[in-house]
């Protein structure tokens, strides 16, 4: 068994094989898988995220896998809450935390804390949330850029929902998001008490696991899955709606994509979702372990 306190943290990119290391780690040592994926947080898209299967759920301990609703965001600031409490209760039955996932941004938080930024009012959010709503991405970029540049340079002009979140705090606090994150936050675990993977098959390997993974899932039940999905009628613009494969096939059952047409968009969003991660990867995690399986 891993040394007491440890914990072991796995990221990677979509289909890297990260998730089945986590549960064979899991079992050899006492292991309670917890999430670090932000889109595998909604319990309405367990096929489209790759959750782990109910018989993976019940074979180790997980936590952390579809407690949030898709109407309700999710952010890393409720995470690091959530996290810390999962860890907590996995030492407190003896159990090592294994925390997995391909989001990046949890696993900083997690070691270095977040930055104490206020809460932002709800009318104020619902304020940016009906203007992105009404003028989209591009505008929401150039008004950033026209009040905040030093944000808006941190940001990529075709996302919406960072965007709203700089101009909502800049709303709210009077200061730059940019302000508040160089403050520092409290991490809800040390480094020198973690082992650290990176799981990274090469790009050929891991773009035919991405191909294949949604081949499955196509055949599993993903499109009654998103018809589900949009029968909540939930607003566009929450992450939940963005999910790898929602849109494609919202159109497919919308009449304006053929069958074939939905899962070749869904496999090429899906492969550059992989090399935009692989990306992140390199640039803030090569003092991590890096495995290339085979």
């Amino acid at each position: 068994m891993a040394k007491e306190k440890s914990a072991i943290l796995i990221a990677g990119p979509t289909a890297s094989g990260k998730s089945a290391l986590a549960m064979k780690l899991a079992r050899a040592r006492n292991g309670v898988v917890i999430n670090a994926d932000s889109m595998q947080v909604y319990r309405e898209l367990r096929l489209l995220t790759a959750r782990p299967s109910e018989a993976d759920e019940a074979l180790v301990p997980h936590a952390l896998y579809g407690h949030v609703a898709g109407k309700d965001g999710y952010s890393a600031g409720r995470y690091c809450i959530d996290a810390a409490q999962a860890v907590a209760q996995a030492r407190k039955q003896d159990r090592v935390p294994i925390i997995v996932g391909g989001t990046g941004l949890y696993f900083r938080a997690l070691l270095t804390g977040l930055s104490p930024i206020p809460d932002v009012p709800a009318d104020i959010r619902q304020y940016w949330r009906d203007k992105g709503a009404r003028h989209g991405a591009a505008w929401l970029f150039d008004e950033l850029k026209r009040r905040d540049e030093i944000m808006a340079a941190k940001l990529r002009p075709t996302d919406p929902q960072r965007l709203m979140r700089a101009l909502e705090v800049l709303d709210a606090t009077g200061r730059s998001l940019a302000y508040w994150q160089s403050r520092a936050g409290t991490p809800v675990l040390s480094e020198n008490e973690t082992e650290r993977h990176v799981i990274c098959p090469e790009r050929g390997e891991l773009y035919r696991r991405c191909d294949e993974r949604f081949e499955t899932m196509m055949q599993t039940g993903a499109v009654e899955e998103v018809r589900q999905l949009l029968e909540l009628k939930l607003a566009p613009d929450l992450p939940v709606m963005r999910a790898l494969g929602v849109r494609p096939i919202g159109d497919y059952l919308a009449g304006m994509l053929k069958r074939d047409e939905a899962v070749s968009r869904a496999k090429t969003e899906t492969r550059q979702f992989a090399k935009r991660q692989i990306t992140w990867l390199r640039r803030n995690m090569m003092s991590w372990k890096w495995n290339i399986p085979q």
